[in-house]
């Protein structure tokens, strides 16, 4: 099993994707530098509007969806979510570019998507009644994740395959410290 490696490699590498940058770039902005300096759809939002966030949100779901995917098709789920974490550690700590990673979330919902589809759509609707309920993307990100690792549980996922789960929110969820701090304090802002 060798190449099952060669395959995690590959999901590292296609994670690192800089889409936010890409569409920053051609929008005139640095999502990097702008806003709260997170290079995810909800900063993206926040200073070149909409459709740019559009775009950055179906990259970075597309970076989990395919790495969890191509492990499916080339291996089985368990590499497939190996395949998944690795792309939102790719994403999160992108080589060359440390500092300039995202938080996650997106890119864990594609690598869901690909795995157990019905899990992944229940917990986009999860994060979209939190986000409409509070309207801070942070708050519904959180609750979103924090869920996924019971949730692909009660469907029957193998304890290896949870195991993937549960690491993979651990570190989404770790991403998030300034978003806990500011909910604490009641200084997180409104997405809208």
């Amino acid at each position: 099993m060798d190449w099952a490696w060669w395959l995690v490699l590959a999901g590292y590498a296609w994670g690192t994707f800089p889409g936010a940058l890409l569409v920053g770039r051609y929008t005139g902005h640095d999502p990097t530098r702008e806003g709260s300096k997170n290079p995810g759809a909800s900063n993206v939002y926040r200073v070149a509007g909409r459709w740019p966030a559009a775009w950055v949100l179906l990259s970075d779901v597309g970076k989990g969806f395919i790495a969890a995917g191509m492990g499916l098709i080339f291996g089985n789920q368990l590499i497939g979510a190996a395949c998944g974490a690795a792309a939102v550690v790719g994403h999160i700590v992108p080589l060359g570019r440390y500092r300039e990673g995202g938080k996650g979330v997106a890119t864990f919902g594609g690598m869901l998507l690909a795995l157990t589809p019905v899990v992944g759509v229940i917990l986009i609707g999860v994060w979209a009644v939190a986000l409409a309920l509070t309207k801070r993307a942070g708050a519904a990100s959180l609750l979103a994740v924090a869920a996924a690792p019971a949730a692909v549980a009660i469907q029957g996922w193998p304890a290896p395959d949870v195991g993937v789960a549960i690491g993979v929110a651990v570190v989404v969820l770790s991403r998030h410290h300034e978003n806990i701090r500011r909910m604490w304090r009641r200084e997180e802002p409104a997405l809208w």
